[in-house]
């Protein structure tokens, strides 16, 4: 099935939050996209390896195995440097594959995923530290509804692909 991006900027924008909440999750559903909706933009590019499906499955496990983690008590800070460089890295990943499979300027897609999911990380974890804080639910079950605004989010994108 050929792939039709509708507005490449919004999905990036899109995948750049899901990034800042759960960094595997972006480069995840952009795979599931691309390894069902083929882009020739993307072929002989070091992002062709999106397409595959043997990577989206091992991104989809990577991912769930985030879900998992982030109820750790020894999970990190979302925004400690290491951990926001790799949610700016999945963000910038997710962005520069849909902006090449659409046949836009891969560097522009990057940019866009990468800064949107560091700003997305700063906010997902002052909102769900605030949260907590204000209503006395604990930290996991926030968590959770985390989770589920990512999975929406991504289900979303998947079926608008």
């Amino acid at each position: 099935m050929a792939l039709k991006i509708t507005d490449q900027f919004w999905q990036t924008l899109s995948l750049g939050i899901i990034a800042g909440m759960r960094s595997m999750a972006a480069p995840a559903i952009t795979s599931h996209i691309l390894s069902h909706h083929h882009s020739k933009a993307l072929e002989g590019s070091p992002l062709n390896l999106m397409q595959s499906e043997k990577v989206a499955l091992v991104l989809k496990v990577l991912a769930v195995s985030e879900f998992v983690g982030d109820k750790m008590p020894s999970a990190p800070n979302r925004i400690k440097p290491t951990a926001l460089g790799a949610r700016f890295l999945s963000g910038a990943l997710a962005g520069a594959s849909i902006y090449k499979a659409a046949g836009g300027n891969a560097i522009t897609g990057a940019l866009l995923g990468g800064a949107t999911a560091a700003a997305s990380t700063f906010a997902s974890f002052y909102i769900r530290k605030a949260t907590v804080k204000k209503t006395g639910i604990l930290d996991p079950v926030i968590g959770f509804i985390e989770d589920a605004l990512v999975a929406g989010g991504g289900a979303k994108l998947i079926t608008t692909a």
